[in-house]
């Protein structure tokens, strides 16, 4: 942040953000104002960082807070200048932000003047650890494998002759037999009491070998039949010649600190709230 106004507007975001995640507040479209001007009893403008307004019940609630985006602990001069200038200005809920803190002086004036003291920032290690000081998962690192199924470089069915001889009726050079989509010609295991294509034989095949590259297979039958086009021939065994290609390798790396927009500490409740991109955690400390 470079200057005052880089900080307002941050302050501005994650208290828009914390409004907009009460029900309630939503539903009234509350919006910050920065640079508000409120006139006192005697009819001098003042201008505050950021403001708000809302009704509820028929009474009307003001806030302001004043940001002050110093490199040290904010003093109690400060915290006497915030009172004079609502002193004149009824029903102002006066609230402080800072970055790096109060002095012990600072903390005790507020308190006594119903002044809220918060701690509004970006990120920090200290976000990262629980109050034991053991640290939480900030980061988580995914290798995927993304494995491809075997492809079917080489059918090649054994039909039982005796059985052709039988069914002499059929002619194998008959389109209907000899081609075909792998998703269309089936192998029928009788013994096994099992149907499946050729475009499922491909995921059996993954299981044969662990190996990769170009692999071969075959597999007898005692009671079986190639189906294609609705015509069954007996089979006795198949070879198939197929390719099985090395996994692609997938790095996911989620940074779940990328996602932490702010956090804001309450002194006087003794509590801090995280405002992430996409949530609110609330008692984040």
């Amino acid at each position: 942040m470079s200057d005052g106004k880089d900080y307002e507007i941050f302050v501005q975001q994650l208290q828009q953000a914390l409004i907009n995640s009460e029900e309630v507040m939503a539903q009234k479209n509350i919006e910050i104002e920065r640079n508000k001007k409120i006139k006192d009893n005697f009819g001098i403008s003042r201008e505050f960082d950021l403001y708000w307004e809302y009704e509820l019940a028929g009474v009307t609630y003001k806030t302001i807070i004043e940001c002050k985006d110093y490199a040290s602990k904010v003093s109690i001069e400060k915290i006497d200048a915030l009172l004079g200038k609502i002193r004149d200005i009824p029903d102002l809920k006066p609230v402080f932000a800072t970055k790096t803190g109060y002095q012990s002086g600072a903390e005790t004036k507020a308190k006594h003047n119903k002044v809220d003291l918060l701690i509004v920032r970006e990120q920090c290690d200290y976000d990262w650890e629980d109050k034991s000081g053991n640290p939480l998962i900030k980061e988580v690192h995914i290798d995927i494998q993304i494995m491809s199924p075997a492809q079917i470089i080489k059918f090649k069915p054994y039909l039982d002759g005796d059985w052709l001889k039988e069914n002499s009726h059929i002619n194998l050079d008959s389109n209907r037999v000899s081609s075909g989509l792998n998703n269309e010609i089936f192998i029928e295991d009788v013994e096994k009491k099992e149907t499946y294509s050729l475009l499922e034989l491909t995921s059996r095949l993954d299981q044969v070998s662990t190996c990769f590259g170009e692999q071969s297979y075959s597999e007898f039958f005692k009671d079986a039949y190639l189906i294609n086009n609705g015509i069954k021939l007996k089979l006795c065994k198949y070879d198939v010649d197929y390719y099985i290609a090395e996994p692609i390798n997938e790095p996911i790396a989620i940074d779940f600190s990328k996602e932490l927009v702010g956090v804001i500490e309450y002194l006087n409740k003794g509590s801090s709230t995280a405002i992430f991109k996409d949530k609110i955690i609330k008692d984040w400390k």
